[in-house]
């Protein structure tokens, strides 16, 4: 879709860089395969976040440790390791709520595979601690779109749910989600006038299917300003990405394609560049 108006630009804003060891409070199995992890503290005092994708990464201790390796930060930078110290096992996860009176956050983890934080979740219990590093910065975007595009797997299932609850109130959103299978389902709640189609892979592995492609390609988008974000296992992004971009017609401040994990790698980069992107 194209447009003689000129879209807004999405702007990154920084936050001071911090380390924080939580408590975990509640557990919550909010569907078959998601746990919803509750952390709090006073650490949280000063906590920053502002946008639907702000996430940060959580610290897992190694084996047999109690504790994680605390990140080493200089001047507002995260620095490598001193010699002969590891590096913080880390994992990057959602903001699903923050409560700031309360200085609780919430975080939603899938359980698939057998990575350090799909087996967290999976034994996670009130009294253990995490460290929460970030956010680094939200990546804030003017809400004065006609119509959004909202494309997501588990994985980005929280932050497809925060752009929904945080659109303006009638603005047109179409979104799909991708998962197992009904009940995998989450409640969204949205003021905006959202239509909600949940996508069925059934036994098939996450990040191995076309169904977000597909009903992508098949989706009716109004005229006007647009704008899509899709998030998941970034090799299934990439012809997302280009139908967007070369068949839909989108600028490239109309599309945000972010592949939050990649099958194979162990701790995928998100911000790694894609020569697709462009």
């Amino acid at each position: 879709m194209t447009t003689e108006t000129a879209p807004p630009r999405m702007r990154i804003v920084r936050h001071p860089l911090k380390y924080r060891l939580l408590e975990v409070r509640r557990v919550q199995r909010i569907t078959p395969g998601t746990v919803r992890v509750t952390f709090g503290g006073e650490a949280l005092e000063g906590f920053c976040e502002q946008a639907p994708t702000d996430h940060v990464k959580l610290c897992f201790a190694e084996p047999g440790a109690d504790l994680p390796v605390e990140p080493v930060v200089e001047n507002d930078t995260w620095m490598d390791a001193p010699d002969g110290m590891s590096e913080p096992l880390t994992r990057d996860y959602t903001i699903r709520h923050h409560r700031r009176e309360q200085q609780e956050i919430d975080v939603d983890m899938v359980l698939h595979g057998t990575g350090v934080g799909s087996a967290w979740a999976g034994r996670a219990e009130p009294g253990m601690r995490l460290g929460v590093f970030g956010p680094r910065g939200s990546e804030e975007l003017p809400f004065v779109h006609d119509w959004y595009l909202l494309g997501a797997e588990e994985t980005a299932l929280p932050a497809l749910a925060r752009w929904a609850e945080m659109l303006p109130a009638g603005v047109r959103v179409i979104a799909f989600a991708e998962v197992s299978g009904p009940e995998d389902e989450q409640q969204i709640e949205s003021a905006a006038d959202l239509t909600l189609t949940w996508l069925h892979r059934g036994d098939a592995p996450s990040g191995s299917t076309d169904l977000l492609e597909r009903a992508i390609r098949a989706a009716d988008l109004p005229a006007g300003l647009g704008f899509a974000w899709v998030a998941g296992e970034a090799t299934s992004l990439k012809p997302i990405r280009r139908h967007l971009r070369r068949e839909r017609g989108l600028s490239k401040d109309q599309v945000d394609v972010d592949g939050y994990w990649k099958r194979g790698v162990a701790n995928h980069d998100h911000h790694e560049d894609d020569a697709d992107h462009a």
